[in-house]
């Protein structure tokens, strides 16, 4: 059987919006950043990278995890930051006389259509294919949604159960930005190329439920494992994935017929059942290792009910932990009182993923109870059992001494020196960056 221990990491784009243009808001807002390092992408403390990205949408990519609540952890680490900044933005803009709030939304659509994403990856062995990988996968993260997805309202289709379903273009491709797909399969391991390649998944929503975040991240984690463990599967591939995507982010009874490449229909409900199946399966099986086997029943626990609750459409048991669900019934209840079509709806949709802890909606259901938590607390100290912890530990050096650095995902570099290159993603301990350390107190 094989079975590998896997690095995971998520990258996060956020929505902004304040009195002046997200461009203007956006250099506020990487105002101290730019102060610090004269740069908008930078290495945090905790080893995640913080960026501006295309568009002015602040980002950040987590550090190397192999655990689902580390993961989450420094998930949330990302909130933290970007509020802090966001903070500070409002008091710099009323010292020069710009009044008014700014919002950072952990959403993928804005109010006139652009989306913005939440990336995934795993580091899976070179020796998989990832195109065979992708195949077998793509059935499982077209239909992901029904467990997963963020939910938004649509002028023209009503409540969708995913916020990227009608942003994503392609099923397996190289694109990210010109033609999205399902899968990015652009080789960037971050890693040794000759053992690893990183699994990019673009399609998935940014999720505000902590719950939802660790089932989406964590039923992925137990799928890719099965794959590359070599489990069968039934032949799954969708005659068209793209189509079926779109369409049952419109049915939440997850029922509608999608039409097999091999003949015959299948449902979305039926395909999420068929990897959740397997996966109670794997787990009796599964190596102990990496994430813990008390996260994953946890998981392998929200997943079933999830879709119980699809298959009866009683939501009950689970409304206060899956995303979309938690959205939906906030909504009813405003329409019940105001209108289908008041304009409060579209604001509360939006709010909803407002990060900052005092004003956000979902924050605000949290403290009422309305949405569950995982009781994990922001990280914001580098992964001990990956090779963040390397980078972590070269950053405090540096800022402690004052010494000019550079770094990115696979490099250590004290400028105008050489650079050490760590290619092993799991690596915790090197002489070569003890050394480097050493000299920055010399």
């Amino acid at each position: 059987m094989i079975f590998h221990r896997r690095i995971m990491g998520v990258e996060t784009e956020y929505g902004i919006s304040g009195a002046l243009s997200p461009e203007d808001t956006a250099r506020y807002l990487f105002r101290p950043i730019v102060a610090k390092y004269s740069s908008t992408n930078v290495f945090a403390p905790n080893s995640s990278r913080l960026y501006l990205d295309v568009g002015s949408h602040p980002e950040i990519a987590t550090a190397e995890c192999d655990d689902l609540r580390q993961l989450l952890a420094h998930e949330k680490a990302g909130d933290a930051m970007l509020n802090d900044l966001a903070v500070q933005a409002e008091a710099a803009q009323a010292a020069e006389g710009i009044e008014g709030p700014i919002y950072l939304f952990k959403n993928n659509v804005d109010s006139v259509g652009n989306s913005y994403g939440c990336h995934e990856n795993y580091l899976i062995g070179r020796d998989m294919v990832l195109k065979t990988l992708g195949k077998q996968l793509l059935p499982f993260l077209v239909t992901r949604q029904l467990t997963s997805g963020a939910g938004m309202l649509s002028a023209t289709d009503g409540f969708l159960v995913s916020q990227r379903a009608d942003q994503v273009w392609e099923g397996i491709s190289s694109a990210t930005t010109r033609s999205r797909p399902v899968i990015n399969t652009r080789d960037e391991p971050h890693g040794d190329s000759k053992k690893y390649r990183r699994m990019h998944v673009i399609v998935g929503d940014s999720n505000m439920s902590e719950p939802t975040f660790l089932l989406k991240v964590g039923s992925t984690l137990l799928v890719l494992e099965m794959l590359e463990a070599g489990l069968t599967f039934p032949d799954l591939e969708l005659q068209n994935s793209i189509l079926d995507l779109r369409a049952i982010a419109r049915d939440r009874t997850g029922r509608l017929p999608l039409q097999l490449k091999n003949g015959g229909t299948i449902t979305a409900l039926e395909i999420q059942e068929i990897f959740y199946e397997h996966a109670l399966k794997w787990f009796t099986e599964r190596p102990d290792e990496g994430t813990s086997r008390a996260d994953l029943e946890r998981v392998l626990d929200l997943w079933g009910r999830t879709l119980t609750a699809i298959r009866t459409q009683d939501y009950a048991a689970v409304d206060t932990e899956i995303d979309w669900m938690i959205k939906l019934k906030l909504l009813r209840r405003y329409a019940d009182k105001l209108g289908e079509d008041h304009p409060k709806l579209a604001q509360v949709d939006l709010t909803y993923h407002d990060i900052r802890p005092d004003r956000g909606v979902f924050h605000l259901l949290t403290r009422k109870g309305l949405a569950a938590t995982a009781d994990v607390e922001p990280e914001m100290t580098a992964p001990a059992t990956t090779r963040a912890t390397l980078r972590g530990k070269f950053l405090a050096a540096a800022e402690e001494t004052g010494t000019p650095v550079t770094v990115d995902w696979t490099h250590l570099k004290i400028n105008g020196a050489e650079s050490v290159e760590l290619l092993d993603p799991f690596s915790t301990v090197d002489e070569r960056v003890d050394e480097l350390i050493a000299g920055m107190a010399r």
